[in-house]
């Protein structure tokens, strides 16, 4: 919370906040903490969200979960001749 010296020069009324609303918004990206108050006592608090937290990264969670067959990325003749060999587009059947 900012001191009570800091407080007038984030103060914002209610009126003014809904004018300004965006450009409030901008100030609390920056990271700017916005009071809005009603006659000059403080209502509201326009703060950042808080970051979640990053996951963790556990290298080798998948070992052994995963399998690959050793052929994967060969290519295939079928696929290869109908590419080649057949027409641009889809023939409606």
């Amino acid at each position: 919370m900012p001191k009570a010296a800091d407080w007038n020069k984030k103060l914002v009324n209610i009126a003014e906040a809904k004018a300004q609303l965006s450009r409030l918004v901008e100030r609390v990206e920056r990271g700017e903490v916005v009071l809005i108050g009603r006659y000059g006592r403080v209502v509201a608090m326009l703060v950042p969200p808080e970051a979640p937290p990053k996951p963790r990264r556990v290298p080798g969670v998948w070992k052994g979960k995963i399998w690959i067959a050793p052929d994967f990325d060969e290519p295939n003749a079928e696929i290869a001749r109908r590419v080649e060999e057949g027409p641009v587009e889809p023939v409606a059947r």
